[in-house]
This record gives C-alpha cells, structure tokens and sequence, in this order.
C-alpha cells in the first residue's frame, strides 16, 4: 500500500472510530469496534470488560464478532491483560514463529477464544487499554498471524483509535447504567402489585409522558394492615432522576410518618416540615386517603387530605359524581402548614378516583380535558370495578389527547364491595 492510500486508510479508520459514539448501545459499540480492527489492522480481535454484575470478565468477539462470554477475573494467568486493566497501557507480545501459550493465556483467558488465536500461529499480540474519563473500561486485544508483527507507528495509530473507541464505549454504558438506574427508580415510584383489603377492591394505571419515557414524577402508594389503610397519590415538580429521587423520598416519608400516625392531615403536615426544613427547590403534590372498612355493615369509610393536589371524584353506584371537597397548599412551601380533612362514606358499588394532572390538563382541541368533561364520563360506568374504571379514563383521555404530548397520567381507584 502506498503512503498516500495507507494514509487515507487511517484517515477513514480514524472517521469511522468517531462514528462509533452514534450508538448508545454497549454490545453493538462493541461489535462494531471488533468490526473496525478486524481485518484492517488485525486477523483477529477480542475485547474484554470487567462485569460489574458478576464481577469477572465479559469477553466479546473472537472469529466471530457478536460472541460473548463471562470468565471469572482469577482465570487471568500472567501480568498481561491483568496490567492492561488496572492501567490502560498497552501491552505487546512478539514472536520470530508463534507467540507461546503461556504469553496468549496472559492475554486471552478464555480456553475457546484462545485456540481460535492459536491457529493463526500469532506472529503478534497487541493488547490495547479502553481508557476514557480517566477510567479505563476494558481491553483490546488484538493479534496478527505468523510472520506478520506490529511497528511503532502501527502500535501508535491503534492507540489513538483506541482512545476514541473508548470514548463512545463509556458514552454507550453510562447510558445503559442510566437507563437502569431509571429503571430501577421508576419500579420504585409505584408497588409492583396493590394489596388485596376485605370490603374494597384497588386498581391503578400509569402512563408515562409521550415524550420523557424512562421517568416520571407521579407516584402512588398503598400500605397499612387489617382494616386500616392509608393510600397516596401524588406528582413532584419535574422529571428524570432527580425527580425520581425526590418522588422515592416522598414515598418513604409517607410511610414512616402513617407508621406513627395514619390521619392524612398528620401525615402531610409531618411530610411537609420535612420537605421544607430540607430546603428542597421542588414542590410536591399530595393527596392522602385513610381507608377503614367495615365489612359487616358493607361499606368503608375513608378520611382524606390533600396539599395541593386535585381532589377525588366519588362515582356513587346509582351513577352521582361528587368531587370531594378538600384542599391545601403544596408540600414544602411554608413552615408549620395545617391541613384540612374530609370524610367520605364508600358504600356497596361505590368508587373513588384520584388522579394526577395529566388527567384534567391533558390538552385536545377544545382545551384542557379538565374535571368537568371527566364527572360528566364517569356516571356510565357506576358499579364497574376499579380496574374497568381506571383503564375506561385513561382510554378516553389518550382519545382526548388524539396524539398530542401530555404529562405522566396516574389514576388510583376504590370500589366498595370485593
């Protein structure tokens, strides 16, 4: 190859390194780095990661590129891949016919991966640190057949296609360790199933923001014992982590203030000398129901609260809506805030909904959806169970929305008589 068609070459390599950040996706970065060093600077290529799940190594390609493995970290024999990984330097092994095991067992330590590399009777073995952001996140290791070996100037450029391989690597699994991290925030912010209660029936629905898929800040929680129950539904200010982690703390604050006290005025009065002592720049919404059933007179009683959240709307089973009447000032925004309750008699066939903004805001043609337009749907299905009833609004609040934007929706239903 001439000067100028090697220097050519390298300037599409270098491109197509920088085109690697375009992925987000650890394995399919991976794939295509194998891909860029193999055949063009190497027979045969491997990259190796520590496994922060298992704690050993993952090892990627080999002859084929999209093959993976788990090792444990002790299966590394030798300083060799070993040194790689806890300083970024690179390593090389040479040899007049074919580099020893023993020095391929210091850089490959996977018996499979290991013979494929045996075959080609290496004339070389370049092992390459993976290091961005001061970090180095793996190995390359890359190797070329008998009789052929590396110079400076090859060992240089790999290096420099290295490093920016490695940028678009740490790119890829920061955003992979986000999205689990959001994921796991999200799984956090409502229970994974509702309790079963003698004498009423709970059902909930949420349907995150078109446009912010991963975290929202809407939450509900129910916890409690025997006939004594306390149920939250409730929205922080904002989205993403942050927001999330707030939302989780809410939660948590909840509980251990029901656990001493269950009246929702107690409770959101003790969440908000939390939230405002703790100089929190986000608000919280909240709306608190005590449900105490009575199941040899058939019916439940329930005492609310709210502080700064709509209130719940009461589908009575002959097919009258009420909205409560309750409300308060927002969670955190004054000191020493007093919250007011209500009570509300569930009787058989009855229901109550409580819902976050992204109800009553979500925005059509004819503006918001708002509480009117969702009393007005409600009667229809008096006596319907929680979850006909839940899944029947956010239907026609989605129709409403006919493919708009809108805000996380949370809907949290009660129904008197299992």
């Amino acid at each position: 190859m001439t000067a100028v068609a090697l220097a050519d070459a390298r300037a599409q390599m270098a491109e197509e390194a920088l085109s690697l950040s375009g992925s987000l996706n650890v394995r399919r970065t991976v794939v295509s780095l194998i891909t860029l060093f193999r055949p063009r600077l190497a027979d045969w290529a491997t990259l190796v990661m520590p496994d922060s799940v298992t704690g050993g190594l993952v090892l990627f390609g080999g002859n084929d590129a999209s093959f993976s493995t788990v090792v444990a970290r002790d299966s590394v024999a030798g300083p060799g891949l070993d040194r790689i990984l806890r300083t970024g330097r690179t390593e090389l092994r040479v040899a007049a016919e074919a580099v020893p095991a023993d020095e391929l067992s210091s850089m490959i330590p996977y018996p499979e991966l290991r013979a494929e590399a045996v075959e080609l009777r290496p004339g070389a073995v370049l092992g390459l640190g993976l290091t961005a952001r001061g970090t180095t996140l793996g190995a390359l290791v890359i190797v070329r057949g008998h009789g052929r070996g590396f110079d400076d100037d090859e060992v240089a450029f790999a290096e420099r296609i290295a490093s920016r391989a490695a940028m678009a690597l740490a790119s890829a699994r920061m955003y992979e360790e986000r999205s689990l991290i959001a994921s796991e925030l999200q799984h956090r912010l409502r229970p994974a199933t509702l309790p079963d209660i003698d004498g009423v029936r709970l059902a909930a629905t949420y349907r995150p923001a078109a446009e912010h898929l991963d975290i929202g800040g809407d939450f509900y929680d129910v916890h409690g014992s025997d006939d004594d129950w306390l149920v939250s539904l409730g929205d922080v200010c904002g989205k993403g982590v942050e927001a999330a982690v707030l939302t989780d703390r809410t939660r948590q604050s909840i509980r251990t203030a029901a656990y001493f006290d269950r009246r929702p005025t107690a409770v959101l009065g003790a969440l908000n000398s939390v939230f405002y002592e703790a100089g929190f720049d986000r608000f919280v919404t909240v709306v608190c129901a005590r449900i105490r059933t009575v199941p040899t007179g058939g019916h439940a009683e329930i005492e609310l609260a709210a502080a700064g959240h709509r209130a719940p709307i009461v589908l009575r089973a002959n097919g009258r809506v009420e909205q409560v009447d309750i409300s308060g000032m927002a969670v955190g925004l004054r000191p020493d805030t007093h919250y007011r309750a209500a009570a509300v008699r569930l009787n058989r066939g009855d229901a109550m909904l409580m819902f976050t903004d992204g109800v009553d805001e979500a925005r059509g043609d004819d503006g918001f959806y708002g509480v009117e337009r969702l009393t007005a749907f409600l009667p229809a299905y008096a006596g319907a169970s929680p979850e006909v009833i839940c899944e029947a609004v956010e239907e026609n609040v989605v129709e409403y929305l006919d493919g708009r934007s809108h805000d996380d929706i949370a809907l949290f239903a009660v129904t008197c008589g299992a």
